[in-house]
């Protein structure tokens, strides 16, 4: 229990001393240190517990509970006086609607509000520990250089790094409380943590737009939290078959249709916080915070809280009509999300639509619940957030290089920035090529769905999403491998760019392609096994291809390193046209032109404002549906 709340407190603590750190080599060494010191638990989490079941621990509470109580109304204090401040009273009706559902629980329920074991350590909760305790950790600690360059280019933006390394600390804190916890009213004391914490981040800015998406931000999860607190109300008036606010007695609980309805609402909190449709424009709002943040609430937190509390509660959906509605949720809000991707030339915003729509495909996975699908579902939340997170501090990097974040001018990256296009490289083909395991994890959803009630619709719709993500992450791909001419190298040394996190996180993507059949056997077939009584496993000529694959991926870079005195470098070729070495082609007329390339974003057919509104219908009322459903079971 030790290393539980080592990683749930430690980062109160290190939040509180940079509160007081001015000075960036101190920041540095702080975050820095610290974030050791959380990878380390996390691994040695990984390591004491791995080879278990399910560890559960008698954490006093009455103490923590009070506590909990009062700091929920410290911040929805804070949403009043912040909804008052910019005149949102949205924000300020929900606050108070959540505020007095929590007090009405606390006031009338006080003697159900325990569960047996508020803490629990499981392989599942391993897994997110990881992601949370690594990436979370290794984005803190490429915020600190990136926050001092940020100023530089943003003299007009109120310098307030101690506040904001404060919440990134925190948001880490709550989230290894929410994963740890056993007792529903704690996951959700975290969960709402969390909630504020984005708020604080979206709007660091203190720009009215960062202000106005801030708000969205929260305003979105509010919904969420009220119907967190109301499922929590239904669990405790239940009765005992419920399980009560004992998260594991919740889930193993004989009672299916009492336990559907809780079961559908935390879900929709779950859909919300993952930004599914029609939630989805809060994570876009969320980029025009920095990279840091988009990075943290992308890969490792905030948005993993939601897919994570859908596959806790998937045993509960399998084999309903209420769990087949959100898993079409995710379903729809997959396809519709990759196809809007298309049309995007901004890179945070390409990253930030792919998230939701592999979000979705998570949800998807979760809502339908089989044990196959639960299986691929959390395959899915390790590489995407590996994947995702060396994305988004690269692009970041490469924003304060080169002054833009549009695909189009990364054109040529590979020679201007080559590290940093290497890695980009690796990133883009984490999340769409063959070995890396995004495709991995797709081609298992797909065999997972083909013995899923209504597979068929599933695949059908995760054929086509699928297709579209190649469209889009071929375009990026193709920019920065091209070579352009009158290009220069700005690539700057060692302790000019955010390298250590970078190298670390490259090395992490690929480190995970190698391991998962690690991953899956040490850890994901465990947890499915003891959820459902039966496991998925990894074919062993599955496993063969993958490695085929990836000797076949090592030839061209060892093949650079072997014969690179002895090749030839051939002239340009450009479609038979005469070239000249500096990239121009001889046009009509005798006119000797410059060659340019565009990509094709198809905004007519995959824009935003043609896909958005029918998709959030869409999802709305399959929303409506899971309530109706969950509703006619109970």
């Amino acid at each position: 229990m030790q290393t539980l709340l080592f990683l749930i407190l430690f980062p109160i603590l290190v939040a509180c001393l940079l509160l007081f750190v001015k000075r960036t080599t101190s920041r540095y060494a702080v975050v820095a240190l610290s974030a050791l010191a959380i990878g380390g638990a996390s691994v040695y989490l990984l390591v004491r517990y791995a080879s278990g079941g399910a560890v559960y621990f008698a954490a006093s509470s009455e103490a923590t509970d009070i506590v909990m109580v009062a700091i929920e109304m410290a911040l929805a204090l804070f949403i009043i006086v912040m909804g008052v401040k910019f005149r949102n009273y949205l924000a300020i009706a929900l606050a108070v609607v959540q505020a007095a559902l929590v007090v009405y629980l606390e006031t009338t329920f006080a003697g159900s509000l325990h569960a047996a074991n508020n803490l629990f350590v499981d392989q599942f909760s391993i897994i997110m520990a990881l992601i949370i305790g690594i990436i979370g950790s290794l984005i803190a600690v490429y915020g600190v250089r990136y926050m001092e360059t940020y100023h530089h280019h943003h003299p007009e933006v109120r310098d307030r790094q101690r506040m904001f390394f404060f919440v990134i600390f925190a948001f880490l804190a709550a989230m290894f409380g929410l994963v740890f916890s056993n007792n529903l009213m704690w996951v959700f004391f975290f969960w709402e943590v969390t909630t504020i914490a984005s708020f604080v981040l979206i709007g660091y800015s203190e720009t009215e737009e960062a202000t106005t998406n801030a708000f969205r931000a929260l305003v979105m999860n509010l919904l969420g939290g009220v119907a967190f607190v109301a499922a929590l109300i239904f669990l405790v008036t239940a009765g005992p078959t419920s399980g009560g606010v004992d998260l594991a007695l919740v889930l193993a609980s004989g009672d299916a249709a009492v336990i559907l309805v809780p079961a559908v609402l935390i879900g929709f909190a779950g859909i919300t916080k993952a930004a599914l449709m029609p939630f989805s424009s809060w994570l876009l709002g969320a980029m025009v915070a920095p990279t840091p943040v988009s990075a943290l609430l992308h890969s490792s937190t905030m948005v993993k809280a939601g897919v994570y509390i859908l596959v806790r509660f998937a045993p509960v959906f399998a084999g309903t009509f209420a769990g087949l509605s959100v898993g079409l949720v995710g379903a729809v809000t997959f396809v519709v999300a990759s196809a809007i991707a298309i049309s995007r030339s901004d890179a945070k915003s390409v990253l930030a639509y792919s998230t939701i729509a592999n979000l979705g495909l998570i949800a998807a996975c979760a809502g339908v619940g089989t044990y196959m699908l639960v299986w691929a579902a959390i395959l899915l939340i390790i590489f995407h957030a590996v994947a995702k997170s060396l994305l988004f501090l690269g692009t970041g990097a490469i924003e304060h290089r080169i002054g833009s974040r549009n695909i189009e001018d990364m054109e040529g990256l590979i020679v201007r920035m080559p590290k940093m296009a290497v890695m980009m490289f690796i990133g883009i083909a984490g999340m769409f090529l063959a070995p890396f395991g995004m495709l991995v994890s797709k081609w298992a959803a797909i065999e997972a769905f083909v013995q899923a009630p209504f597979g068929l619709v599933f695949i059908a719709i995760l054929a086509y999403g699928s297709a579209v993500t190649v469209f889009f992450w071929a375009k990026w791909m193709g920019k920065l491998v091209a070579v352009t001419r009158g290009t220069e190298r700005i690539e700057k040394g060692f302790l000019e760019e955010p390298w250590v996190p970078l190298y670390i996180t490259t090395a992490i993507v690929i480190l995970v392609v190698f391991l998962f059949p690690v991953i899956s056997t040490a850890l994901i077939e465990p947890y499915v096994f003891v959820i459902y009584g039966m496991t998925a496993h990894l074919a062993q000529a599955n496993v063969a291809i993958m490695l085929l694959m990836i000797s076949l991926l090592l030839i061209l870079p060892i093949s650079f390193s072997l014969f690179r005195k002895s090749a030839k470098r051939l002239p340009v070729y450009m479609g038979g046209r005469p070239a000249t070495p500096e990239l121009q082609f001889a046009g009509s007329l005798g006119m000797t032109r410059e060659a340019q390339t565009q990509n094709y974003y198809l905004t007519g057919y995959f824009g935003e404002a043609r896909l958005y509104w029918p998709g959030a219908v869409v999802c709305i009322v399959l929303i409506l549906a899971s309530w109706v459903f969950a509703g006619v079971a109970l």
